[in-house]
């Protein structure tokens, strides 16, 4: 399963360094979401990966008595998902704007704007 992970990770990572070297804005920001999502898979696979242990304690017990997974990582990941949400609302809201007043996605007609 770990290797598994670390293929998919590998190519999620690839993928995005991929369109962020593209030169529309709209590539970019799939990239840096798609890198995103990697970097989330990056964290949950180094929490541990244990099928059927989830971070829980039994109520009839007081300590840990087998495997679980460590909650940490997930509580992270959840919070990093809704971070990103939130920045990919606005780099979608914000690059449309860009496109009414510009008329391209292109950074390099951007970049020569004066406006």
């Amino acid at each position: 399963m770990e290797n598994l992970f670390a293929f998919v990770i590998g190519a999620l990572y690839a993928t995005a360094l991929f369109m962020m070297l593209r030169r529309s804005i709209v590539k970019l920001v799939i990239g840096l979401m798609i890198l995103s999502n990697a970097a989330n898979l990056l964290i949950l696979s180094a929490g541990g990966l244990v099928r059927g242990a989830p971070p829980l304690i039994a109520e009839h017990l007081e300590q840990v008595t087998g495997p679980i997974a460590d909650p940490l990582p997930q509580a992270l990941i959840l919070t990093a998902i809704v971070i990103s949400f939130g920045v990919l609302a606005f780099a979608v809201v914000l690059i449309h704007r860009a496109y009414e007043v510009i008329g391209a996605d292109d950074m390099n007609e951007m970049k020569s704007t004066d406006l």
